[in-house]
């Protein structure tokens, strides 16, 4: 199956581009099942599996935030003065 969407979220504006999809079946407590579809209504969501997508990519985004953060702090400190001495172009 293929799909191409593009829509909005408040927090981020998502462009799928034509990508394969798979089905998958999940189960939830009621209380998320009525987040989702109260989402969907309110939001403008053409589906559950379009609610999802997004908080995927939300969550998604957060790990790779994580992931810079913590290369960010392994980075020598010591490179900056080399950065900073004039020497380098």
């Amino acid at each position: 199956m293929i799909s191409s969407r593009i829509y909005a979220t408040p927090y981020l504006l998502l462009i799928s581009r034509k990508m394969k999809v798979e089905k998958l079946s999940i189960s939830l407590p009621p209380y998320l099942v009525e987040f989702i579809e109260n989402y969907k209504l309110n939001k403008g969501c053409k589906s559950r599996s379009q609610v999802i997508e997004a908080a995927l990519e939300l969550l998604r985004n957060q790990e790779l935030e994580e992931a810079y953060r913590q290369a960010s702090a392994e980075v020598d400190s010591t490179w900056d003065v080399t950065l900073a001495d004039g020497l380098t172009v």
